[in-house]
């Protein structure tokens, strides 16, 4: 190859000088000409070589078990490593191509260095991007932010390479850029966001705080959704709209946020739900008023023991019962209380393993708050909200049938009726 171009390497600089061009201009010209066939030459060859090492390793990746491979293939590796063959050609002979132009060599040396470089990280971010999608396969990594570990071997790879470049550029060693307080101080300042990007990676996938797939509500960012990509720098969350939020990855450690997973983990999704009953409604029960109650089925059998323990405990410290307030009696809003317990008890929909009371809130200014609080089986939001408006529309509808009412703010129309 050597022999080769030593021979027709100036074979059209001899030819103009022997038309009559000055040695300086056919000299220059054989350059042009050198580096534009060089070059083409070049071209077709990588072509040529990326075409069939990419079929190679695509064959023989289909006729593998193991995925890999085809992960490899999808991150272009093939088509990097194509490149190193004709690369290394154009570096083994440029020096003797343009022996005679000795700063066009060490321009063009490098250059094709600093291109080698560019070309290792390439080939070492696809084989990172290969193994984090080969791993985001198995189960066991499928919620872990391994996008932030790749993220940080990359950036100490780029941070070698331009080191490097540096070194190549300037003369100056390594070690050299590596001691100065200086560029340590500006690494620090530039590198901030993502120094405490990695420190937060950690963190969460050590205490396991935040995994992809968990729903969570952040509402400093307005994110409500679903964590769909843990990053070195951000947060990705696919809010219920559709619309995506990112999330500083760091906040996630310094801030506080709700994780749902406890509760899609659970076996049951939590309703708490209240209705304001007005205080003026309330009242004792009169007889015709249980008898009235005990045609409600679900509370018929509590009516006539509660019923007979009354009168026993009345007879018994010989109570005058002229009056509903002396010893002991039902009222409505106790019954309606119970029919409530009673009600959700025999609801299929409600996990009775878990918590589940009907209880009184603190007096308000709208009334006294009867609070539901249970669980459903179905964690699914669709189906929950399913299962806790059937709940509240029920409850709503039969609190007329224990003499009492709900409050409500006084709409138009009442008032105009008041008016009238």
């Amino acid at each position: 190859m050597i022999d080769f171009l030593n021979k027709y390497g100036f074979w059209f600089q001899k030819f103009l000088q022997e038309k009559g061009i000055n040695p300086d201009i056919a000299s220059f010209l054989n350059v042009i000409l050198s580096v534009v066939v060089a070059g083409f030459i070049i071209f077709v060859l990588d072509f040529i070589l990326r075409k069939i090492i990419v079929s190679a390793f695509i064959l023989f990746s289909n006729k593998t078990k193991s995925t890999f491979d085809d992960f490899l293939v999808k991150s272009n590796f093939p088509k990097y490593i194509a490149h190193f063959i004709p690369v290394s050609i154009v570096w083994s002979l440029t020096p003797f191509v343009f022996k005679e132009y000795p700063l066009l060599v060490l321009l063009l040396t490098l250059l094709i260095d600093i291109y080698i470089v560019i070309l290792f990280i390439l080939v070492f971010r696809s084989i990172l991007r290969s193994t984090v999608n080969y791993l985001r396969k198995k189960e066991r990594y499928k919620d872990k932010p391994l996008e932030s570990y790749l993220q940080v071997l990359m950036i100490f790879a780029w941070g070698l390479g331009i080191f490097f470049i540096i070194y190549k550029l300037t003369g100056y060693s390594i070690e050299s850029f590596a001691t100065l307080g200086a560029t340590s101080a500006v690494i620090m300042l530039i590198f901030k966001d993502t120094i405490l990007g990695f420190v937060a990676s950690m963190q969460i996938s050590i205490n396991d705080i935040v995994r992809i797939g968990d729903w969570i509500t952040f509402s400093k960012y307005g994110a409500d959704g679903y964590v769909t990509e843990i990053n070195l720098a951000t947060v990705k969350v696919q809010n219920f709209d559709n619309t995506f939020t990112t999330i500083p990855t760091y906040s996630l450690i310094s801030e506080s946020f709700q994780n749902w997973r406890g509760m899609q983990e659970s076996d049951g999704r939590r309703i708490k739900r209240s209705l304001y009953i007005k205080q003026n409604t309330i009242k004792f029960l009169t007889k015709e008023d249980i008898e009235r109650f005990k045609k409600i089925e679900l509370i018929s059998d509590y009516l006539n023991h509660r019923e007979k323990d009354n009168e026993a405990f009345n007879r018994t410290k010989k109570i005058d019962t002229s009056l509903p307030i002396n010893g002991k009696n039902q009222t409505n809003l106790g019954v309606f209380r119970k029919y409530i317990d009673a009600y959700l008890q025999t609801n299929p929909a409600i996990n009775k393993n878990m918590f589940l009371m009907v209880r009184y809130l603190q007096p308000t200014t709208k009334g006294i708050p009867v609070e539901i609080f249970c669980f459903s089986y179905d964690k699914k939001w669709e189906n929950y909200e399913h299962i806790q408006a059937d709940i509240i529309d029920h409850v709503v509808a039969s609190v007329e049938y224990f003499d009492l009412e709900l409050f409500e703010l006084p709409s138009g129309k009442d008032i105009l009726m008041l008016a009238d």
